[in-house]
């Protein structure tokens, strides 16, 4: 057995390196890729360091099967599939090797000419260096063309942040293969220039450094600084207690002293560190559970330096070139669980955030303030894309990214697929388009509830549901073939921009595709549900997603026609294969109904509601009765009127509320009214 994709064949794994991350990386190759009989060997010269790296392995599958994140037999078959040796013969004809050594170029180098010797032909060699350049690591190597870095996060078999650091030599074909394989499997990956630290540890570094020079200076305590570090960075744990659950002093203290010669002088490693590095101490950070109590005066102090650290250095990673403002939004947020850099400065202010920078810089010779930065101030808001596009030779794949919250929808997502359904009209090198999502999981898990719940009155209320819908309608009516790659859910908006392209196609075994759960939030589909899921299932099926809010099977899809076809490996290739197809009249694509229905029945089908709205319920049918009477141009704009007219119902705030208070799996107490 063996695990393929995207033309490359993987039969087994090597990672070598029992120490810190090792092992964790161990775990996650062999939880996504031991089901397909894929065998990960582990290698250390040090007999110590394996069996501790085995007894931690061991013990995260056993907690996992404890809180039923695995299956018994799965947990068993996760610890079988990975051996742990001092043998490097184990490497042989292994396909992937991943290094996750000391940091040092030099013993990285003699690991690596070792292993080629061993690896088949063709294989990919990786390093999970987390600052040097690939160039320095892979001197030696005959073939550098398979060769690069990917820097994992802690930990790693959680933290999906990924960086690719290919090198001057690496084909960049391996690299593309990287960037779709580790999001196949989990990941969200960013490909990064081959720069000392990359993108994302000079500010992990560089947050610690100011972090202790505030209390080196006495403007707060360890455990203050740590306090306010989360506030108003919205970090999961302080910069002083990440080192603390890392061991990642000794590597920060390090990494700042070559960043001070290679990137920027501001950076040194502070006394204290050294000092904790020396001693071989940890910070003092808060205990679970303790209150850390911070002036007013303190907290704006710590948390304006904090700020101006964080932004500085993310505009310095931007000016060097190295990576772009949404890949670098994106992977800050999951790798260092922080709030998005260019969102938060955007909502700050550009202009306040540049000044913010400039007067931190004032303090502390050498900060940079960056080009970009004084660029974008002058213009207002930082442009993020949420919509990439990547062109296959004539059909344009356009994929959501917005990984943290499951490619939600919200409105700068509606306007840039609007922006793209326009460029991919114009194009006349375009024969058609795909539509799919990033990751594994969803394709898109809905639109944002927070955009939907700003409407506050009818008028607002419709007038959201025609802007959701217009962009939806581009899609419909492109000329040319857009096909749908449901990669994971597709829920509510996402179900609804699924339903607007000309045809759909999801991955095989998906027990959870597809669903409209608009009426457990105490509202309708908005952009475009009632009209068009009649239209494509029949009025049986959809009164069941519509009114229930129960979510279908790829299976069910299948049967009641939402898709077209189920598609076992390359989604992204089935689909770019479907439109080229169509582009060339080979097969037809049954497009939505632009017509009235002749078929339309006095009443939808009897459902069982349950503790839903029937307040809710009876706009519902309307829109679907009412609106499958008339044309779809019609039907969608008489769907957003009801919509629009939900907004003063008592259960639209009931649900609503209920969703961001409670979550997605509480039910709401309507009212029916």
């Amino acid at each position: 057995m063996a695990y393929s994709f995207a033309g490359r064949t993987i039969s087994k794994v090597g990672v070598i390196g029992s120490g810190q991350i090792g092992p964790d990386i161990a775990l996650h190759f062999a939880k996504v890729l031991a089901p397909s009989g894929v065998s990960v060997v582990v290698v250390d010269v040090s007999a110590e360091a394996l069996a501790a790296g085995e007894k931690k392995l061991h013990k995260k599958v056993d907690r996992g099967v404890e809180s039923r994140a695995f299956k018994p037999e799965q947990g068993e078959g996760i610890k079988g599939a990975v051996t742990f040796t001092q043998s490097y013969d184990e490497l042989k004809g292994v396909d992937l090797v991943v290094e996750a050594a000391t940091e040092n170029a030099e013993l990285k180098g003699r690991i690596f000419r070792q292993v080629e010797g061993l690896a088949n032909e063709g294989a990919l060699l990786l390093s999970n260096s987390s600052h040097l350049q690939p160039e320095k690591i892979f001197t030696t190597l005959a073939d550098k063309s398979r060769a690069g870095v990917v820097h994992y996060f802690f930990p790693a078999e959680r933290n999906r942040g990924l960086e690719i650091v290919p090198g001057a030599d690496t084909d960049p074909e391996h690299t593309r293969w990287l960037l779709r394989f580790y999001e196949e499997i989990g990941k969200a990956p960013i490909q990064v220039g081959s720069r000392y630290g990359y993108a994302i540890d000079p500010l992990f570094e560089g947050l610690l450094q100011t972090a202790a020079l505030l209390v080196e200076q006495g403007v707060g305590t360890v455990k203050e600084v740590d306090t306010v570090a989360r506030k108003v960075l919205g970090l999961g744990v302080g910069p002083f207690t990440a080192h603390n659950l890392t061991g990642g002093n000794p590597i920060t203290a390090h990494g700042l002293s070559i960043l001070h010669d290679e990137v920027n002088a501001w950076f040194q490693p502070p006394a204290s560190l050294q000092a904790k590095v020396e001693a071989d101490e940890l910070w003092d950070t808060p205990k679970r559970g303790e209150e850390i109590t911070v002036s007013p005066e303190k907290e704006q102090q710590i948390g304006d330096a904090l700020r101006a650290t964080f932004w500085g250095l993310c505009c310095e990673v931007i000016d060097s070139g190295i990576t772009t403002v949404s890949d670098l939004e994106m992977c800050v947020e999951i790798a260092l669980v922080l709030d998005p850099p260019f969102a938060s400065m955007n909502d700050y202010g550009v202009k306040e955030a540049y000044e913010l920078v400039k007067a931190f810089a004032a303090k502390f010779e050498g900060f940079p303030v960056a080009k970009c930065l004084a660029e974008q101030s002058a213009k207002g808001d930082w442009p993020i894309s949420y919509v990439t596009r990547e062109d296959h030779d004539g059909v344009a794949v356009l994929t959501i990214r917005r990984p943290k919250v499951l490619n939600a929808l919200n409105a700068a997502v509606f306007k840039e697929l609007g922006d793209h359904a326009d460029a991919i009209a114009a194009d006349d090198n375009v024969i058609g388009a795909v539509i799919t999502g990033f990751g594994t999981k969803a394709f898109v898990s809905g639109a944002d509830v927070g955009f939907l719940a700003e409407c506050e009155s009818p008028e607002q209320g419709e007038t959201t549901c025609l802007a959701s819908q217009a962009p939806l309608n581009k899609i419909e009516a492109l000329s040319k073939p857009v096909v749908c790659a449901l990669n994971g859910l597709a829920f509510g908006g996402g179900n609804e921009l699924a339903m607007s392209c000309h045809a759909r196609i999801a991955k095989s075994g998906l027990k959870v595709l597809a669903g409209q759960p608009e009426a457990n939030l105490g509202i309708l589909p908005g952009a475009g549900g009632t009209q068009r899921l009649p239209r494509i299932v029949g009025f049986e099926a959809a009164a069941k997603m519509l009114r229930t809010g129960r979510p279908i099977s790829g299976k069910e899809a299948l049967e009641v026609g939402l898709i077209r076809e189920e598609v076992d490996g390359d989604l992204v290739a089935a689909a770019v294969d479907l439109v080229r197809k169509a582009a060339a009249g080979e097969v037809e694509l049954k497009r939505v109904p632009a017509g009235a229905l002749s078929d339309v029945p006095e009443s939808l089908p009897e459902v069982e509601l349950g503790h839903l709205s029937t307040a809710v319920d009876e706009l519902l049918c309307r829109a679907v009765l009412e609106g499958a009477k008339l044309p779809l141009a019609k039907g969608l704009e008489l769907e957003a009127k009801l919509w629009g007219e939900g907004v003063n119902l008592e259960d639209f705030r009931i649900g609503i509320n209920n969703f961001l208070e409670k979550g997605p799996r509480s039910k709401a107490e309507f009212v029916n009214r």
